[in-house]
C-alpha cells in the first residue's frame, strides 16, 4: 500500500538540467553566425572591438567580485555574453577606448552595483549602449567604414533605416542578407532570425516576446507609417536597424523581462508600440534600445497584474 502514500520532499519540485552557463552558451552560439558575418562585413577592427568588449566585461566582473570579496562568477559566461552583445551594438569604426568604457559601465554600473546577475533592472549591454549614445553621440552614430574589401558601399555613413526615414531608396535584399552599413551585429536580419529560431527550438527563450514585438511593430508601421499597406516598406522596417537583434537576444533577457506568459505578451506589445513611436515620430531612425530599456522598467508593474492567482486563493466563494 506504500504506493498510495504521498511523498513529501523539499523544494524545488520542478527541476531542469539547464544552468546559467548552458543558457548563456546557447545564446552565444545563436549569435555566432551574425557575429562572424559582422567580422566578414566590417573587417579586422570589428574583431578587435569585439574582443575588447568581451575582455573588458570579464575583467570588470572578476575585479569587482574579487575586491568586494564576493564569489567570482565569470565562469557562468554572462559577462562574456554581455560583452558580445555590447560589441554587436557598436559601429565597427569606434575607437578602441570606447568599448572599454562601455564594458565597464555595463558590468559595474548596470549589473554589479545592483547586486549582480539576477538583480539588474535593465539589460547591461543595452544600458551601456544608451550611455555611449548619450555621451559620444557623434562616434556612436558614425557608420562609415574605412576598411578594404567591404561588401557594401563604404562611401556612405547612413544606415538603411536612416535612409528610409529620409525618404531615400534602400536595398531590401542587402538589408535581409546584411551587406549594409550598421552596427557590427545588427545588419543581417536573416542570420539573427535563424539564431532566434534556434533559441526558441532549444526552449531557451519563449516565442511570445519576439513574435508579439515584431508583429505589433509591423501593424504599427502599416497603420501609421504613411505608406499605406506597402509590404516592401514593411519588410524594410522589419529588416532594418536593431529589431531582430533586440527582439530575439535582448528583449528576452531572463532578468529584465516578465516571467509570466501574459506578461511576456504585454511586454512584446509595448515594445512594438514604443519602437514604432520612436522610429516614425522621433528624431532618430532607430528606437529599439530605448524601447527595451523603458519596458525593462515596467516589468515589475507588468508582473504585478499578470501573475496568476495561487490555487485556492482569492476565488469566489
Amino acid at each position: 500500500m506504500n504506493e498510495q502514500l504521498f511523498n513529501v520532499s523539499a523544494n524545488p519540485h520542478v527541476r531542469d538540467k539547464a544552468s546559467t552557463q548552458s543558457i548563456m552558451l546557447d545564446v552565444i552560439l545563436a549569435l555566432l553566425p551574425a557575429t562572424l558575418f559582422g567580422f566578414w562585413n566590417f573587417g579586422v577592427k570589428a574583431i578587435i572591438n569585439t574582443v575588447i568588449c568581451i575582455l573588458t566585461c570579464v575583467i570588470s566582473e572578476y575585479a569587482w567580485q574579487h575586491f568586494m570579496h564576493k564569489k567570482v562568477t565569470i565562469n557562468d559566461l554572462s559577462a562574456v555574453l554581455t560583452g558580445l552583445l555590447l560589441a554587436m551594438n557598436l559601429p565597427p569604426e569606434v575607437p578602441f577606448w570606447l568599448p572599454v568604457i562601455g564594458g565597464v559601465f555595463a558590468i559595474i554600473v548596470v549589473k554589479q552595483l545592483f547586486g549582480g546577475l539576477g538583480q539588474n533592472f535593465m539589460n547591461p549591454a543595452l544600458g551601456a549602449r544608451c550611455f555611449l549614445l548619450i555621451s559620444f553621440a557623434g562616434i556612436m552614430t558614425d557608420f562609415s567604414y574605412n576598411g578594404f574589401g567591404s561588401s557594401f558601399d563604404a562611401a556612405t555613413s547612413a544606415t538603411p533605416l536612416a535612409a528610409l526615414k529620409a525618404g531615400e531608396a534602400v536595398n531590401l535584399k542587402a538589408m535581409f542578407l546584411g551587406t549594409t552599413a550598421g552596427t557590427i551585429g545588427e545588419t543581417s536580419a536573416l542570420l539573427l532570425l535563424l539564431g532566434g529560431i534556434y533559441l526558441i527550438a532549444r526552449k531557451v527563450i519563449s516565442w511570445r516576446i519576439p513574435v508579439c514585438y515584431i508583429v505589433v511593430l509591423g501593424l504599427f508601421v502599416l497603420l501609421f507609417g504613411g505608406h499605406g499597406f506597402d509590404m516592401t516598406y514593411l519588410a524594410e522596417q522589419l529588416c532594418g536597424g536593431g529589431l531582430m537583434l533586440g527582439a530575439f537576444f535582448m528583449a528576452t533577457d531572463y532578468v529584465t523581462s516578465p516571467i509570466t506568459p501574459k506578461g511576456q505578451i504585454v511586454f512584446g506589445i509595448l515594445l512594438g508600440i514604443l519602437t514604432g513611436i520612436f522610429r516614425l515620430f522621433g528624431g532618430s531612425a532607430e528606437g529599439v534600445s530605448y524601447a527595451i530599456i523603458f519596458c525593462n522598467l515596467l516589468v515589475p508593474l507588468i508582473e504585478k497584474f499578470t501573475t496568476p492567482t495561487a490555487f485556492g486563493k482569492g476565488g469566489k466563494k
